[in-house]
């Protein structure tokens, strides 16, 4: 079987396209809470009665960290932090 040009670069273009739908399927986010305390998440969940802003994930190296912001570790399952805390969910 003889491989042309034609079909290695067509066989090239669905490979990358391929990469491309895959690359664009995750979602992150850095999310904040009134009090300034900052952690990342994979998804964005509203929880009723508490104030959260999202950022896109990138946002969190544009920061400057201080008295105001607090970085937190991040935690599997749903949840968020209260003055410092982390509140299952």
């Amino acid at each position: 079987m003889k491989i042309t040009l034609a079909s290695a670069a067509l066989a090239a273009l669905v490979g990358v396209g391929g990469l491309a739908v895959s690359a664009g399927a995750a979602s992150a986010h850095v999310v904040c809470n009134a009090e300034g305390d900052c952690w990342h998440v994979d998804n964005r969940v509203d929880y009723p009665g508490v104030a959260l802003t999202y950022h896109p994930d990138d946002w969190y190296f544009h920061q400057h960290w201080d008295d105001r912001h607090h970085w937190r570790d991040y935690h599997d399952g749903r949840g968020y932090y209260a003055h410092g805390a982390w509140v299952p969910r």
